[in-house]
């Protein structure tokens, strides 16, 4: 059960979410609390769930990775010892961004970051053809990352 947020807290989440490296006397003038409370509560929200983890964004284009790749996959069968190999082998894989196991017409939506085709296609060779349990997979290959990113929206933030 998610815990009940107040105003402090929303104001809190939407800064760290922009920026989690502001500093903590930042934070208390945005949310009129001391430090000392800000500390506190980021501390009780990490505790509780709400905060995950830190992280920094990184440019993928920076680093080599200039291609993204969505994956529809169809499995064989749902069993769930196979479903939960899967979702471990996609778990394991660097080059998997996002994994989602869904209802419709495919089961799992995979996000992929490579460098290039050469590398996707190693990727598919050991994740899908080596898989006794992939039916088949859908590649959409991505022209151009218009928005991407992983905020919540924040209720009752300042910001929005």
């Amino acid at each position: 059960m998610a815990p009940k947020l107040d105003k402090h807290d929303h104001v809190l989440l939407a800064a760290i979410q922009e920026n989690a490296r502001v500093a903590q006397s930042e934070l208390g003038e945005r949310a009129n609390l001391s430090t000392a409370a800000v500390n506190r509560r980021l501390r009780l929200l990490a505790d509780a769930g709400v905060i995950e983890k830190y992280t920094a964004r990184l440019n993928p284009k920076a680093l080599g990775y200039g291609l993204t790749i969505i994956v529809e996959v169809k499995v064989e069968s749902e069993r769930a010892d196979l479903l939960q190999e899967m979702q471990r082998g996609f778990t394991a894989c660097p080059e998997i961004q996002q994994c989602y196991y869904v209802a419709g017409e495919c089961d799992f939506v995979l996000i992929f970051l490579v460098r290039d085709m050469e590398q996707y296609v190693s990727l598919t060779r050991r994740l899908f053809h080596e898989n006794g349990n992939v039916k088949a997979f859908k590649t959409l290959v991505a022209m151009d990352r218009v928005k991407t990113g992983m905020d919540v929206p924040i209720t009752g933030s300042e910001s929005g």
